[in-house]
């Protein structure tokens, strides 16, 4: 795990967090019974966790997000599966390190599980692409849920990137093509399918891999057609923090936006101050979750599965008509 400056709502939080290891180490040093007061100081730090947390605006809940402690695919998979097996390549072009999956187990149920995986630090982000998967990732994936689908076996898929890779290579390699065949098999695959945003929930690039019958999120992920910079720079041409502010709200892509519109089934809820917090009670939050919707969907007839899943996107979107 990097260490990372806190944000800047976050800087009181950090503050008290010193001033209790700054009691802890005058303890230690000379022989001090400090217990009451650090109880005291820790008490105050939770309260003020959970108030910080509980009024986030929009932009705020991205830059929790992108957080670089918050815990990646591969975390959770570490954490929440066990026996996982990685597989490679997509049988096409090459392996696309941007994008992971596998076979493996969840509470002994046999399942195939993928998702994006960014780095911790330099290195690892030029191996993962930043999380930016290129055609040959989407292509890799696609091929491991037709696996899982042939042993009749459900897919449980994790979104985390701030989108598809947009260079020139993945654009001559057919990277819209890709996603697009992707959503056309993901909306008729004969398996049970779970998606969970974990973190950023990124335009095309997340929705590649994110057609599915149940979608969770992350209370503090996101999950929107474009990056809230991107918005900005588009819509009112400039892109000071005023601005993306202003659109990260416009772009309702918070988990609560999106449970109230439909896009999202269940919000799952974070650690005080965030994933990034508490590894292990995100990822028991992520197994339950995912365990609870499959077993409601592994129960159903795989016509009845798919005539949901259609049913489930005919509903999403409102409109208005207005006579003219």
């Amino acid at each position: 795990m990097v260490s990372a400056q806190p944000l800047e709502f976050e800087r009181s939080i950090a503050e008290l967090e010193r001033q209790i290891e700054r009691l802890r180490q005058l303890a230690a040093g000379r022989g001090l019974d400090l217990s009451a007061e650090i109880r005291d100081l820790e008490k105050k730090l939770e309260g003020l966790r959970e108030e910080t947390y509980r009024e986030l605006t929009p932009i705020e809940r991205v830059q929790v997000a992108r957080h670089p402690q918050r815990p990646y695919t591969l975390d959770y998979i570490a954490r929440a599966f066990q026996d996982f097996i990685e597989l490679h390549g997509d049988r096409g072009f090459r392996d696309d390190p941007a994008v992971v999956g596998g076979w493996a187990r969840l509470d002994g149920r046999t399942v195939m599980v993928l998702g994006q995986q960014k780095g911790r630090n330099i290195k690892e982000n030029l191996l993962r692409n930043f999380g930016m998967a290129h055609p040959e990732g989407y292509r890799k994936a696609l091929r491991l849920m037709r696996l899982a689908e042939k042993f009749r076996r459900p897919v449980i898929t994790l979104i985390d990137t701030p989108g598809a890779y947009p260079g020139i290579g993945a654009e001559e390699r057919g990277i819209a093509e890709a996603i697009a065949r992707n959503l056309l098999v993901m909306a008729i695959l004969e398996t049970p399918i779970v998606s969970v945003i974990i973190g950023e929930g990124g335009s095309g690039g997340a929705l590649g891999i994110a057609l599915a019958d149940r979608v969770l999120m992350f209370e503090n992920a996101m999950y929107s057609v474009i990056s809230p910079e991107g918005c900005a720079s588009i819509l009112f041409r400039e892109t000071t923090p005023e601005a993306t502010a202003r659109a990260a709200a416009s772009l309702k892509l918070t988990a609560p936006d999106l449970h109230e519109l439909g896009v999202v089934d269940e919000i799952l809820a974070e650690p005080p101050g965030g994933a990034h917090r508490d590894w292990d009670a995100a990822t028991q939050t992520l197994r339950e979750a995912a365990a609870h919707h499959l077993d409601e969907l592994s129960h159903m007839p795989i016509d009845e599965l798919l005539e949901t899943r259609y049913a489930k996107y005919r509903r999403m979107g409102s409109w208005t008509e207005v006579e003219a």
